[in-house]
């Protein structure tokens, strides 16, 4: 990892959560405690940007999740799906009854998320590197059809390897895109080794502005500058926005954090789950 990125990922270890970032934690370790599985690092360091998109961003009606001017939000990283989870739960697009059936062979709520079965998912997801093909058709055919709504399109650092990701960037560019907004949760690890280590990212915000986007880079678990990124794109009339959010993997589990062995856990014993209960109380 690069002395400037590590300075930056410092930095995004060090912000305080504040109690709705930790309630909301809680939720996603209740349904950790119910499967016994899941992806850990990923789901908790995509909270803060789950929680404004939903808070403060995005317009919906989760009475009619399919409102034709409602806004689009794509997780491509489909595996951190317990963080969506609990947002779609906390807005009444789901019951909180479906929570405690994650992963359960008869529950709505699968390790990755199916647009077919559960309401506020637009986008089946988990073959990394396909969202932001879709959201830009999305954007496009918003644009064609006059409509205002906006698509939000959120990826992890690791599947920024794929070229399909920069196909699509290429193309959102030269048709200046501007009601679509690229999100990367940028927690500098993957599923085996550090994102610089398996691919480097960096220059990573050059790469983006050099695909015609306007780019910004935010603290990804800092509320306020996520909310302040997201409330002025598109910043540039004709462009595409890059928001680079700097997280941490496994944010608010303190043993976690940055630890690859928690990226995903097929079997997750009562004393881990007191373990994470503890940090989160802490």
């Amino acid at each position: 990892m690069k002395d400037y990125v590590r300075k930056i990922h410092e930095a995004s270890m060090a912000v305080p959560l504040d109690g709705r970032s930790m309630e909301l934690r809680h939720k996603v370790v209740d349904m950790l405690e119910c499967a016994q599985r899941g992806h850990i690092g990923s789901s908790m360091s995509l909270i803060e940007i789950m929680r404004v998109l939903y808070d403060d961003i995005l317009q919906f009606d989760a009475a009619n999740p399919r409102w034709e001017d409602r806004d689009r939000c794509i997780l491509s990283k489909g595996h951190g799906c317990l963080a969506q989870y609990v947002m779609l739960a906390d807005k009444g697009f789901i019951p909180d009854s479906a929570l405690s059936e994650f992963c359960a062979n008869d529950g709505l709520l699968g390790g990755h998320p199916s647009a077919n079965k559960i309401p506020g998912i637009e986008v089946s997801t988990g073959a990394l590197g396909h969202g932001l093909s879709v959201g830009l058709g999305m954007a496009v055919d918003a644009k064609m059809r006059g409509r205002d709504n906006r698509v939000f399109v959120i990826m992890g650092d690791g599947e920024c390897n794929e070229g399909s990701v920069w196909e699509a960037a290429m193309s959102a560019g030269k048709r200046g895109q501007d009601n679509l907004v690229a999100m990367v949760d940028y927690n500098k690890y993957q599923s085996y080794d550090e994102t610089s280590v398996v691919q480097e990212l960096e220059p990573f915000a050059d790469k983006w502005i050099a695909f015609g986007f306007h780019c910004v880079e935010v603290n990804g678990h800092d509320v306020e500058e996520l909310r302040t990124a997201l409330k002025a794109a598109p910043a540039v009339p004709g462009k595409p926005t890059a928001i680079i959010c700097h997280t941490v993997k496994g944010k608010g589990i303190e043993f976690a954090e940055n630890d690859l062995a928690w990226h995903h856990k097929s079997k997750l014993p009562a004393d881990d789950i007191a373990a994470m209960r503890k940090c989160l109380e802490g």
